[in-house]
């Protein structure tokens, strides 16, 4: 097995030479940022997505393509669309993308959230993506996606080859539960906070929820943890009852040391993977509709789910409130997480479609 893939930064490009413990070979390409803002830009004119031409490097084309002429391969797989351009005309191996989530939707969610003129031009976007996600489907053999919802869309498309769904998994070895106390006042958010998702869900978070939440449980606290913050989110650090951290080695004795661990995104596509590691540790999740939908896990059994202010506000509270609901749903989560999310499960799943695919490709 043979992995090519991007970088986009010192940092991880160091970080990415770990996988060559387990593959045959490792090819990659660091994004030049200048060069990669130009191609977007250059793209805007055309029916060509932005975020495919960030995404682009000719040096990593050119290695790609010495790959395919040098060596025979039993098949490609590709992960996001935003990459599949490297080897959409590739003929004669069994190709298989595996879209994730559906960024064409995501991109169209964006525009809702963004004042005029940029809602224009994260619609147009949308519009174009979803376009080139239909022409890249029917250059592959088969399409995946990482939950039931994000294959609906793809099947909404029509696109006439094969499709179906495997989960993201968890290391729930890596994360697991602990012998640690946790503090009843403290709720945890865990993400990179130089994502647009991240930030409008914790400015919106922040403005509304947490001021509901002291005014019934006065001293209850608010970590931020995630790298790069920007700086509106750095600001709300400036308020009582929020701590921002920033970069920090591990994530897991934040989670630990707190009551609930919330997911409150109005903008999510696909499986948020900080809910499934909070819930693999033992840890509550109070979660918006739209993210929790991304989990194959039930609502109200599993996890809480919320839309208004106050349903944050009722289903926070009864975990900081209630240490038997608390552990009630510690104990679902993590049975839940590995049923139906541990990565063994999910990889077998995973060879199964790769059969299919292969049997596709010979029809």
């Amino acid at each position: 097995m043979i992995v090519a893939s991007l970088t986009r930064s010192d940092e991880e490009s160091r970080e990415a030479q770990g996988i060559r413990d387990y593959c045959d070979g490792f090819i990659f390409e660091q994004v030049n940022e200048p060069m990669a803002v130009l191609r977007m830009v250059g793209s805007l004119p055309t029916a060509s997505p932005a975020s495919m031409g960030y995404f682009y490097s000719p040096r990593l084309k050119s290695r790609i393509d010495a790959l395919l002429a040098e060596h025979r391969f039993d098949l490609i797989f590709v992960h996001c669309s935003s990459v599949a351009p490297y080897v959409a005309e590739v003929r004669g191996i069994p190709k298989m993308l595996d879209f994730g989530d559906m960024d064409s939707q995501k991109w169209l969610i964006y525009s809702k959230f963004r004042r005029f003129p940029m809602s224009i031009g994260y619609r147009l976007e949308s519009a174009k993506l979803r376009q080139a996600e239909i022409v890249l489907a029917k250059k592959f053999d088969f399409c995946t996606c990482t939950t039931k919802a994000e294959l609906d869309t793809l099947n909404g498309y029509g696109v006439p080859v094969p499709t179906d769904w495997f989960p993201n998994g968890v290391d729930t070895e890596y994360f697991r539960p602990v012998e640690v106390p946790y503090d009843p006042d403290v709720i945890s958010f865990i993400g990179r906070m130089d994502y647009y998702p991240n930030q409008q869900g914790m400015l919106s978070f922040c403005k509304d929820v947490m001021p509901a939440i002291c005014k019934r449980r006065p001293g209850t606290k608010l970590w931020i943890v995630g790298a790069n913050p920007s700086r509106a989110i750095r600001a709300l650090g400036h308020l009582p009852y929020v701590t921002v951290t920033g970069s920090v080695e591990d994530v897991r004795p934040f989670v630990y040391r707190s009551a609930v661990n919330v997911a409150p995104l109005t903008i999510a596509r696909g499986t948020q993977n900080k809910i499934l590691e909070a819930m693999a540790m033992g840890v509550p999740v109070v979660t918006s509709e739209q993210a929790g939908g991304g989990v194959d896990a039930v609502p109200n059994e599993h996890f809480l789910t919320a839309s208004t202010v106050e349903g944050y506000r009722d289903a926070i509270l009864r975990f900081l409130d209630n240490q038997h609901d608390r552990e009630r749903f510690a104990r679902s989560g993590r049975a839940r997480m590995l049923s139906h999310h541990n990565w063994e499960n999910s990889m077998n799943k995973l060879s199964v479609l790769i059969e299919k695919c292969l049997a596709a490709s010979r029809c």
